[in-house]
């Protein structure tokens, strides 16, 4: 069992699964906000039962599934529809975030949540200890979503605009690691902050 919480955030394409991955390496639960926003809309969730209410059945496939597709194309754009849909999942998946890293068996526990600032910040999640945050330079964050999603400038600058600015989650970070496509560096960031975080939790000496 563990209790002391850090939550993991960053931008789009900044690098917040490698981070994720150099933790785990360290033997350390990590807790996927983005992993969990499709296990609690699964069949019998009720997180599910709470959007076809709101929204209707024609966001179901015949398979009872939810049609992701259908529902994007029904809140895009509109926020009074995206803020429903938001008031309905991220409670459920905060819920849940906070369960599994309180079940960790790791000294401490890593929450991801790539929209923590756009989510509410510390005042949506009070329980996280630390937040450390992937800050990316914008050109390199640009060049590797355009790769990434085969994209061209034009989409990835305004998938990029439609997040949190870099200053407004740098705002938030108690931690900040630079991932500027250089992998180990990255390696050497995560391992000092696990020894960092190991003396917060209380299993070494800082």
């Amino acid at each position: 069992m563990s209790d002391y919480f850090i939550g993991l955030t960053g931008g789009i394409a900044s690098g917040k699964s490698a981070l994720e991955k150099a933790f785990a390496a360290h033997g350390i639960t990590v807790a996927d906000a983005d992993l969990l926003a499709r296990e609690v809309v699964r069949p019998g969730e009720p997180a599910l039962d709470a959007v076809v209410a709101r929204f209707g059945r024609d966001v179901l496939m015949a398979d009872g599934q939810l049609d992701r597709a259908a529902l994007r194309v029904r809140v895009f754009g509109n926020d009074e529809e995206r803020r429903a849909l938001e008031a309905i999942l991220h409670p459920a998946i905060r819920a849940r975030l906070l369960a599994l890293c309180r079940t960790a068996d790791s000294p401490y526990a890593i929450a991801t949540v790539p929209l923590l600032t756009e989510g509410g910040g510390r005042r949506a999640y009070p329980w996280l200890h630390r937040i450390v945050v992937v800050d990316t330079p914008v050109a390199v964050q640009k060049a590797r979503l355009m790769q990434r999603d085969g994209i061209d400038a034009a989409l990835a600058e305004k998938m990029m605009a439609a997040q949190a600015s870099r200053a407004e989650r740098l705002a938030l970070a108690d931690d900040i690691v630079v991932n500027d496509g250089d992998l180990a560096h990255l390696q050497r960031a995560a391992d000092g902050l696990h020894l960092r975080y190991l003396a917060l939790a209380g299993f070494v000496s800082s």
